[in-house]
């Protein structure tokens, strides 16, 4: 994946072990732990396959990082956007999601509001299309402030713009799934404190990170099932309604409606949407 930092030989590269080693500072108390509001046992089977990060998306990732050295990634899933020239932590509570991995990144069985780890423990830390699943959201980003010196990194998607795509039209629900789930920019960017700012990060006509705004000039892909369940969002809608959108969408694209509305993004080669970086720095 490209980036902009400087290359790390492995003489130089941080002992990713003695990070992992670092003592927690904080427990749940015993409580029963709570990953998130997606059951990425059961329905992540998909993600490996059509969830690769895009390498323009990265781009944008690992610029924000700076010249960070290591690099705490939360809710790290397969291992989406992990920089390969830094020393990378990930943390990822689901089981069936760690075995995905193919990197030699170390992994942490962990969850966002309670990272086992000491305060200022990395650079840099980043948590990808990852927070709406946080089931305490303001515990999680203090979490990973706590524990990064540097930059923390959140590539998320805006609300307010996802019921503005035209998917939101054959799929009511999940634009008011998502608006619900998805915490606003400017609502991370406040939990994060610090020197903030909120980027908007266009989309490739051909973006490989299959979230649905991804395929906005290929509407077809939003009628393959494993392409579906690669979205998180449509386990939220009620039942029917993702029967009910897919033969809608079937049907506009048959007789040629869509390309009448939205036809002109099938050769828009990038695409403002909602996804959005937020940066936070001490």
């Amino acid at each position: 994946m490209p980036t902009n930092s400087p290359s790390t030989t492995a003489e130089s590269r941080p002992d990713r072990n003695r990070l992992i080693a670092a003592p927690p500072v904080r427990s749940n108390g015993g409580m029963a732990r709570v990953a998130g509001d997606f059951d990425y046992e059961t329905g992540g089977a998909s993600y490996d396959t059509y969830r690769r990060a895009d390498t323009r998306i990265a781009k944008v990732v690992h610029d924000a990082l700076g010249g960070a050295t290591t690099v705490l990634n939360v809710g790290a899933g397969a291992g989406s956007y992990e920089p390969i020239d830094r020393a990378v932590v990930a943390v990822e509570p689901s089981a069936s999601m760690r075995a995905k991995r193919t990197s030699t990144v170390p992994v942490v069985d962990a969850v966002a509001a309670a990272l086992p780890f000491s305060d200022d423990a990395f650079d840099a830390a980043m948590a990808i299309a990852t927070v709406h699943q946080w089931p305490d959201l303001h515990a999680g980003l203090q979490e990973l402030r706590r524990v990064t010196r540097g930059a923390v990194v959140v590539l998320t998607f805006d609300p307010a713009a996802i019921v503005r795509a035209w998917f939101a039209a054959y799929a009511p629900d999940i634009a008011t799934a998502d608006g619900r789930r998805m915490p606003a920019p400017e609502t991370i960017a406040a939990h994060l404190g610090g020197r903030t700012e909120i980027v908007p990060v266009p989309i490739p006509l051909d973006c490989t990170d299959g979230f649905a705004e991804a395929y906005y000039g290929r509407p077809e892909r939003l009628l393959e099932e494993p392409v579906r369940r690669a979205q998180s969002g449509w386990a939220f809608l009620p039942d029917g309604a993702e029967e009910r959108a897919v033969t809608h969408l079937a049907a506009d694209l048959e007789d040629g409606s869509w390309d009448r509305r939205y036809g002109h993004l099938r050769t828009q080669p990038w695409h403002e949407g909602s996804l959005r970086l937020v940066v936070s720095r001490p």
